[in-house]
């Protein structure tokens, strides 16, 4: 009897812990779908939304989106870097704030018709979701042991990817006929989603005890200014985070940009239906949900590297080319060719979930400064979307939408490539690394 009890205390492992949720951060994660998919409810409606109360002035829709899209990037980076320095707690709560308070100002400046106004709220409430999203993924990083750190990652994402779009999209789908359907239903509904991100937030603030994550987490030798610039200053000095940034950045740039030129070729050119267009994301992108956790689980097993560069890039690149050209092949417009087109469009989302791995890859290049590693691979998830509109932008003009499907392949060859300065010490006895 004395013998056991002069053990140390260490808190039994959980089946959650086992699968890769941390038990104490267990609410964390719900937290993160619930409020994800209040952030995600406007994801399918709000640019023509956003046109309509603007107006004869509707053409600046896309430039909002865009820089909305860069206040997103900024918040990514801040999210890391504020985590280290007041603990992620604190970040959640900010993110909270600033989503809240910004998306009321701005659904007033819809009412108004107000460009200007329109575009300041938009964009400062763009701040919020990455900070509170990406805060508690470093939180993660810092409570989950080496050996589960892909598969907790990839938790992560199934929840968050559960939120923006597809919980989101859904809770939109029933509730604008709910309120009446047209503009005035679509704003009833974007009110309601206030809700959907408070109870987010108070789930994780109410629900989380976990204490290091109301401690700072950079070295106390530090300065605020050194450890908010850490990110940057790790990115020109040390080549493999550089490394690591590119290829999360490529990672999902082909998804954001197939939503760019995709709407009009299935759901028109190719004869079937807007609706047919949407249900074709829900279920690709339900699939990429699905996997995110088992390629976690595999990287966890079989390495994270050799997960990431034959599951995640070579997979993502064929997926990519199968979801552009089996929608031509088959006869447009009928029923078989488009669940064949259905097919090619999952085994991309599938995929796509091969890249989970690079969530842990990127905090262990540098285990001392890991809040900056993770601001480094936060800031390249935001600026995935930019990068995507972006080659769309530079490429459709002279390459068509061939010839922009075809840029996103040559991006995956120079992710590939970069592949080779990501090996790691916690990953290199796992599946025998090459």
């Amino acid at each position: 009897m004395t013998a056991l009890s002069t053990r140390p205390q260490v808190a039994p492992e959980t089946w959650l812990d086992r699968i890769g949720i941390p038990h104490v951060l267990r609410w964390g994660f719900i937290a993160v779908l619930v409020f994800m998919a209040g952030n995600g409810v406007e994801s399918n409606f709000i640019a023509p939304h956003m046109a309509e109360a603007l107006g004869s002035r509707a053409a600046l829709v896309p430039t909002i989106i865009t820089v909305y899209g860069v206040a997103v990037m900024v918040a990514s980076y801040l999210s890391g870097a504020l985590s280290d320095l007041v603990g992620p707690r604190k970040v959640m709560a900010l993110g909270f704030v600033l989503w809240v308070v910004f998306e009321v100002l701005f659904l007033l400046s819809l009412g108004t018709g107000s460009a200007a106004a329109i575009f300041a709220t938009y964009f400062f409430r763009g701040l919020g979701y990455p900070l509170f999203a990406f805060a508690f993924l470093v939180w993660v990083n810092k409570v989950v042991p080496v050996k589960r750190k892909g598969t907790a990652v990839g938790w992560f994402y199934v929840m968050f990817t559960g939120g923006l779009p597809t919980f989101g999209s859904l809770f939109a789908l029933i509730a604008i006929p709910g309120f009446g359907g047209g503009a005035s239903g679509e704003t009833k509904t974007l009110w309601a989603s206030i809700a959907l991100v408070t109870i987010g937030f108070a789930i994780v603030w109410f629900g989380v005890r976990e204490p290091g994550g109301s401690k700072r987490q950079a070295p106390a030798n530090e300065s605020t200014a050194q450890v908010l610039t850490g990110g940057v200053r790790l990115l020109a000095k040390e080549p493999r985070v550089l490394a690591g940034f590119v290829v999360r950045l490529i990672n999902t740039a082909p998804q954001y940009g197939m939503f760019v030129i995709l709407p009009a070729v299935i759901g028109g050119e190719l004869g079937w239906s807007q609706t047919q267009w949407l249900m074709m994301t829900v279920i690709v992108f339900a699939s990429n949900i699905a996997f995110n956790a088992v390629f976690g689980a595999i990287g966890d097993k079989w390495g994270w590297l050799r997960t990431v560069r034959w599951f995640g890039i070579a997979g993502s690149a064929l997926g990519l080319l199968a979801w552009w050209y089996v929608p031509h092949m088959v006869a447009p417009g009928s029923d078989w060719g488009y669940w064949l087109s259905v097919l090619a469009g999952v085994i991309f989302g599938i995929l796509l979930a091969g890249f989970v791995p690079m969530g842990a890859i990127m905090p262990a290049l540098t285990p001392t400064h890991q809040g900056a590693d993770m601001a480094m691979y936060t800031t390249a998830a935001g600026g995935a979307a930019f990068l995507g509109a972006a080659v769309v932008a530079v490429v459709l003009p002279w390459g068509g939408n061939t010839g922009v499907v075809w840029a996103f392949v040559a991006l995956y060859g120079v992710a590939f490539a970069l592949t080779k300065f990501l090996k790691v010490p916690e990953d290199s006895s796992r599946g025998h690394q090459h």
